[in-house]
């Protein structure tokens, strides 16, 4: 881009301000990437929330929605989220508010939902209007302590309101819930774990702050995800992840045989990948089936209610599960790869990819800020009541001046902030004089917060008792209050109280929390073995039949070719290619255009009716003509050649395509068009033009390509090719006569030459049709 510049008036003067155009786009545009990396994609480390959730939760929280209240409308709270503190759509933050409730997309749910939030088929939500959401005991523990001045509080996007930076978080929700996110240049995509194995992860760090990460990997196996499976990845490469913070994870669907008795089975899939859609699953299974892809597997049923069950039917009782099941790994979302990118904001600022032990330090240095913000927080509040008690006791030893005060002076406030009370205590009951420790060394006034508390008493708080109950109270804040001081200033205690609160979580979300033990089985697993098809068919004759207009099927058994004429076409239509086959080979059709396409000898339709046509099965044109058919002979080099006469070998090996649409190997064009394709069986080449001329060269003398034009074939004036065979010139050169008869010509010497020559007549008796078979 130009360093251009742009007229940029400036508001309220006629002034004009000169910018490059660059400098402009280039501010902007990073203005606008920080905003979508801070505030929308990346999650904060210490947390685990974007600010979309954290809104929802504390929306929640200030109506009042705890996990043993009543439910409300999604619809109300969605609109106090963007009323007060998201003002994007509605429809964006009920998506993220249902998200936070689904059990199979989030390990551990922060809303309680009542009403359809979707389901592990990939079904939406009802409409807010129709759900009803609370928080969850998981939320709230994210947000203990928000009262008691533990995080730093901003105003809201219109500034009428607070909302909290970050929650508290009593256990490392960036990580227990797991995130996903894309930014502007970079993205996050965190796995769900098990809270109770990254808090004794985070105990163990706290014991030992040295530790490195693959430490921690004893206490954090593996990621733990809502909906099971099974982690076949190598110990090796998910210490790497945990290392680097970059990695994937090898993710199975767990499975079982079910035993049908009678020597019959079934496999019965009960756990399915982290976010894989069941319904999307059963149909690319269903589609697995119906293109004969996994031959071996006759049916799949889903069975699913609450849970997941799955049913595969093997076709044969004779099929090993473990063959069957790791080719169904190899096509279909059974088995995937989770990637792993823990990108995140480190205090909420700097986006970092960070290992296991540096999210799991985050999370610890933020509980620490927090617990040291909560002590201090309480400090102020004993400090506080320790000052109001103070004033209470003095008016209680002094109770006749104050009731004296109250009740003849004009301004008892004013008179009770003059009065000096050092020199007046009162006889206690027992005729003892008490002095409270609390008065020691002050000047005997009292303060407005205190003269405030002793105006505000009510009259049935003038006994004995209430006083005794002030004492206690004020004993048990002042050794609540030295307990504070040794915690704030000694880190050891610190420490231990978070390893006390960590351990009670541990507890409270453990085995005996709803789907608080381990769902994820980590076990070692190899790669599937490729295995051929053909190993899985069932090895049985057939009779491949094509007719000339291309319908194609698969006769049971090897029938009588010379009976051809017994088999039915329909009108106008009449056989064209007939051989016997196998249900295990592939069949090669070779088009006019040029493209070999391959089809499976046991995916053709059967005998009993007219069959399939060919170009529903590849994607051969309408304007391109099959020019042969054949069975593929594995390591066998052919010859193939265009009506131009070029032509060249080609390992017949390189022809097989892996797609509908062919692989192209004879390159034509120009109304040029593939003639034939012959295989290699002799050391010489026959060639016949139209032209009635015959040509026999070296077969050495033509190329071996995978692709291409070719080379010429024989010299025409006029026309083209019109056959082509290998032969082994000791032996000769066979055709059939218009008898019928195989006629043999051993003296080819008159007919031998250079490729590319124009060749000599035929011999005398050879076919009018100008073919040599």
């Amino acid at each position: 881009m130009s360093d251009e510049t742009q007229d940029v008036p400036e508001s309220g003067s006629g002034e004009q301000l000169a910018e490059p155009l660059r400098r402009a786009i280039g501010e902007r545009y990073l203005t606008y990437a920080l905003s979508t990396i801070m505030h929308r994609a990346l999650p904060d480390a210490r947390d685990g929330l974007k600010p979309v959730h954290r809104r929802i939760l504390y929306a929640m929280r200030e109506l009042k929605l705890t996990g043993t209240s009543r439910f409300r409308k999604s619809s109300k709270i969605s609109g106090d989220v963007m009323g007060n503190y998201h003002p994007h759509g509605d429809a964006a933050i009920y998506d993220a508010m249902a998200r936070l409730a689904q059990d199979f997309n989030v390990r551990y749910p922060l809303v309680d939902g009542q009403g359809n939030f979707g389901n592990i088929d990939g079904d939406n939500p009802a409409a807010s209007r129709y759900t009803e959401a609370r928080l969850t005991a998981v939320a709230e523990a994210m947000m203990e302590g928000l009262t008691e001045d533990a995080v730093d509080f901003r105003d809201n996007y219109d500034g009428t309101l607070t909302e909290p930076v970050v929650l508290p978080a009593s256990f490392p929700n960036l990580l227990a819930n797991g995130s996903s996110g894309i930014a502007v240049g970079m993205a996050t995509n965190i796995a769900p774990h098990n809270i109770v194995e990254l808090v004794n992860a985070c105990l163990h760090l706290i014991k030992t702050p040295g530790a490195d990460d693959d430490t921690l990997l004893k206490y954090v196996p593996g990621p733990d995800f809502p909906t099971g499976g099974v982690l076949v990845e190598s110990p090796e490469n998910i210490a790497k992840a945990y290392r680097t913070g970059r990695g994937s994870f090898r993710l199975r669907a767990k499975w079982e045989v079910e035993d049908l008795g009678r020597g019959t089975w079934q496999i019965v899939v009960t756990e399915i990948p982290y976010q894989v859609q069941k319904s999307k699953l059963v149909e690319r299974i269903a589609e697995l089936i119906q293109t004969k892809k996994i031959p071996i597997l006759a049916d799949i049923r889903d069975e699913s209610a609450d849970d997941i069950r799955m049913v595969l039917e093997p076709r044969s009782k004779n099929v090993d599960p473990e063959l069957l099941m790791g080719m169904l790994f190899r096509n279909s979302d059974l088995e995937i790869k989770f990637s792993l990118n823990m990108n995140v904001l480190i205090d909420g600022l700097t986006p970092k990819v960070c290992s296991l032990k540096e999210v799991l330090r985050a999370f610890l240095d933020h509980r620490r800020e927090v617990l040291e913000r909560r002590s201090q927080h309480r400090l102020e509040k004993i400090d506080h009541r320790l000052e109001v008690l103070e004033g209470l006791v003095t008016a209680f030893l002094n109770l006749d001046r104050v009731i004296d005060i109250i009740r003849y002076d004009d301004d008892p406030k004013a008179a009770l902030l003059a009065e000096d009370w050092s020199k007046k205590r009162a006889r206690c009951r027992d005729e003892k004089d008490y002095v409270s420790p609390l008065s020691e060394g002050d000047d005997g006034e009292l303060t407005e917060v205190q003269v405030e508390a002793i105006l505000n008493m009510r009259l049935r708080s003038l006994r004995r008792l209430e006083e005794m109950e002030l004492l206690r109270e004020r004993d048990a804040l002042m050794e609540e209050r030295a307990g504070l001081e040794d915690l704030l200033a000694t880190p050891d205690l610190q420490w231990a109280r978070i390893a006390d609160e960590l351990k009670a979580t541990k507890k409270t979300f453990g085995k005996d929390y709803a789907r608080g033990h381990r769902l994820t089985v980590i076990e070692a697993a190899a790669e599937a073995e490729e295995v051929p098809l053909e190993a899985m068919i069932e090895r049985e004759p057939v009779t491949v039949v094509c007719s000339r207009m291309g319908w194609i099927r698969a006769m049971k058994g090897h029938i009588d070719l010379s009976a051809q004429d017994k088999l039915k076409f329909k009108d106008g239509d009449e056989g064209r290619f007939a051989f016997h086959a196998e249900t295990t080979d592939k069949l090669l059709i070779f088009g006019s255009n040029g493209r070999f396409y391959t089809l499976l000898a046991s995916n053709l339709p059967g005998g009993r009716g007219m069959g399939e046509p060919v170009r529903l099965m590849v994607d051969l044109p309408n304007e391109s003509e099959i020019v042969a058919m054949r069975i593929h002979r594995p390591g066998e080099r052919l010859i193939v050649a265009s009506t131009a006469g070029d032509g060249f070998i080609v390992p017949e090996d390189e022809v097989l395509a892996q797609t509908r649409s062919g692989k192209q190997v004879l390159n034509v064009k120009d109304g040029v068009k593939a003639l034939l394709v012959k295989p290699v069986t002799g050391d010489h080449v026959a060639v016949v033009g139209e032209n009635r001329k015959v040509l026999v060269f070296p077969l050495e003398e033509l190329p071996e390509m995978t692709r291409g034009k070719g080379v010429r074939l024989q010299k025409y004036k006029d026309g083209g090719l019109s056959d082509l065979t290998t032969l082994v010139l000791e032996m000769g050169l066979s055709w059939h006569d218009p008898a019928g008869r195989t006629r043999t010509e051993t003296e080819l010497s008159e007919w031998l030459g250079k490729r590319a020559g124009t060749g000599r007549m035929a011999p005398r008796g050879f076919p009018r049709d100008n073919t040599f078979t």
